[in-house]
């Protein structure tokens, strides 16, 4: 770590509390499976029974609760998704009493998008998902309404920490951590949580192949624009706004980051279903694609994988190849 992070354990322990009405405690569970695989003790974090099917409720609820709190005024928020964030924001402003607009890519998975109408949000779709970005930011300045980042926001940050927190208190000899990356903000809270609570951890974020944002930018040493492709981890895809908090976050925190092909995606949601029983969608099983190919070494260790979401389409044959967090 070359510096300390804004985002302290202590707003982290902050949010867990703030988020407990909202957000559900899960589950995490030995993975026999992959640990005779890797030859270490597995564990997965079950954010597949999260409310609204994904960690993202409580980077969501943490954000608007404290939105609450100093503009209680506001009534209208605004985001940029390909589904996870979008509902969460969208399930948080209706038990919050705010209005929700989802900018949306078109190819956003239809479980997802039928999930935010459901929630009463209002949907505004875009051609791709920088698109949607760039139209929820228009949004915000041209109407005043607050914008939600998924990712580079602190508060946001603080709330997907909080996986962490239950991990660790529930497997305290956890002493490694594979996450999904795709902005960079569930991985970030991991980081900053095992940095803080763990005596020399080995944080991993585990990236799809068809989106290299994080690696193409720890390369260059700043966020640069990549070649966004069609892949499974949907939820994984899409360039990241260039001054996000969350490349020195990662830049900073986080011990490797390994690319993961469709293959191993496919692989690890296949598995997931047949072994462990578990329904998880493309951006989860990427983290546990990173455990299939083979090149990361975590043998003897004590590794707690984030299964970080369900909302797939996987069991009616529409493979999600969409992008956007």
């Amino acid at each position: 770590m070359t510096r300390p992070p804004a985002i302290s354990i202590a707003h982290i322990e902050a949010a867990a509390k703030r988020i407990a009405p909202i957000a559900w405690r899960t589950p995490i569970v030995p993975s026999p499976w992959l640990s005779d695989l890797t030859g270490a003790d597995v564990w997965l974090k079950l954010e597949i029974v999260q409310a609204t099917g994904s960690f993202k409720i409580r980077g969501a609820a943490n954000a608007l609760a404290l939105l609450e709190e100093s503009r209680p005024h506001a009534k209208v928020v605004v985001t940029a998704s390909a589904g996870n964030h979008g509902q969460a924001v969208a399930a948080a402003a209706a038990r919050l009493g705010y209005q929700a607009r989802i900018h949306l890519p078109a190819s956003a998975p239809a479980v997802k998008r039928d999930a935010i109408a459901r929630l009463g949000a209002i949907i505004v779709e875009a051609a791709s998902y920088e698109a949607a970005e760039h139209r929820a930011h228009e949004d915000a300045r041209d109407t005043g309404a607050i914008f939600v980042s998924p990712y580079d926001d602190a508060d946001v940050i603080a709330g997907a920490g909080t996986v962490a927190l239950e991990m660790i208190a529930d497997r305290p000899d956890l002493d490694t951590f594979v996450v999904p990356l795709g902005g960079g903000g569930l991985l970030s809270g991991v980081a900053i949580v095992a940095r803080a609570r763990v005596k020399a951890p080995l944080v991993v974020g585990a990236e799809a192949e068809a989106s290299p944002v994080f690696t193409a930018a720890l390369a260059a040493g700043r966020p640069v624009t990549v070649d966004v492709k069609p892949t499974l981890a949907d939820g994984l895809a899409g360039n990241m706004e260039p001054e996000s908090q969350t490349f020195a976050l990662v830049r900073d925190l986080v011990d490797r980051v390994e690319t993961v092909g469709e293959r191993a995606i496919e692989t690890a949601m296949r598995n997931l279903i047949s072994r462990d029983r578990l329904i998880a969608e493309g951006a989860a099983a990427t983290a546990v694609g990173a455990l299939l190919q083979g090149g990361l070494d975590v043998r003897g260790r004590h590794v707690g994988v984030v299964l970080s979401g369900r909302n797939t389409d996987f069991l009616t044959g529409q493979w999600p190849m969409a992008t956007g967090h």
